[in-house]
C-alpha cells in the first residue's frame, strides 16, 4: 500500500515540487491549498482547495476531507513573507505572518493528530531566519518571529508526541526561487524538495525536534 503525505501550499513552489517528488517515489500525494494549480492537479491523487490554515472553519472542512486516512508524513508548507523595517512597521502584517507562518502549521497538525500514528512524521518548512542565534542583519520583524515560534511549537510537538511514535523536524529550504522572493534564490524549488525529502528519510524518533538546513547542516536556535 503506498504512503499518503498530506503538503500545505502545494499548488506552487517548494509545495509543488514537495508533491511533484513525493508522487514520484510512488506516494499518494494530499494537495492543500487556497486555489489548485494544474500542475498540482497533474500529480495529487486528492486535492483540498479553497483551505486557509487560519481559518478553523477551513482546517474543519480539511479534516472532513482526509477524513479517516492515515497520514505517513504531514508537510506544513504554506507560509507568508512580507518585509518590515524599524519606524515603519505593520503590524497587521507580522499579525498575518505569526497566523499563517506559526498557528497555522500547529493548527493543521493538531487538528489531523487522529490521522497520525506510530511512525508518522511531520516536517515543518521553517527558515533560518527564524534563528536567533543566525540573526546579524536584523529587519523582517514579522517573519523571523513568526518561524522562531514555528520553531518552538515544533520542538514541543516532538516531545508531545515522541511517546505516540511520531517524529518532527524543523526545516530550513535554502535560499530557494521561488515567487516569495522574486524568484531570486540560489537553487531550485527541486533541488529543495530533494533536501527536504532526504532529512525527511534521516528522521528518527531519536534525532526528532531538530532545526536542519534541507542540505543536512544542523543550525543553531
Amino acid at each position: 500500500m503506498a504512503s499518503n503525505v498530506l503538503i500545505t501550499g502545494a499548488n506552487r513552489g517548494i509545495g509543488l515540487a514537495l508533491a511533484r517528488h513525493y508522487h514520484d517515489e510512488g506516494w499518494q500525494v494530499i494537495g492543500v491549498c487556497r486555489a489548485a494549480s494544474p500542475e498540482l492537479n497533474e500529480v495529487a491523487a486528492q486535492v483540498i482547495e479553497g483551505v486557509d490554515v487560519t481559518r478553523a472553519d477551513d482546517v474543519a472542512r480539511l479534516v472532513e476531507a482526509v477524513g479517516g486516512q492515515r497520514l505517513d508524513l504531514l508537510i506544513n508548507n504554506a507560509g507568508l513573507l512580507h518585509d518590515e523595517s524599524l519606524g515603519s512597521l505593520d503590524f497587521d502584517a507580522i499579525r498575518e505572518q505569526m497566523e499563517v507562518n506559526s498557528y497555522g502549521p500547529l493548527r493543521v497538525t493538531e487538528a489531523l493528530l487522529d490521522n497520525l500514528g506510530a511512525g508518522s512524521k511531520i516536517a515543518n518548512v521553517s527558515s533560518r531566519m527564524g534563528s536567533i542565534a543566525d540573526n546579524d542583519s536584523g529587519g523582517r520583524y514579522g517573519y523571523r518571529a513568526s518561524k522562531a515560534a514555528l520553531n518552538a511549537f515544533g520542538k514541543s510537538l516532538a516531545m508531545d508526541l515522541k511517546p505516540k511514535g511520531i517524529a518532527v523536524a524543523q526545516l530550513h529550504p535554502g535560499y530557494v526561487q521561488t515567487r516569495m522572493v522574486n524568484f531570486g534564490g540560489l537553487i531550485s524549488p527541486e533541488e529543495a524538495a530533494a533536501g527536504i525529502a532526504a532529512r525527511i528519510e534521516a528522521l528518527t524518533l531519536e534525532t526528532s525536534g531538530g532545526f536542519w538546513h534541507s542540505n543536512g547542516e544542523a543550525l543553531p536556535w
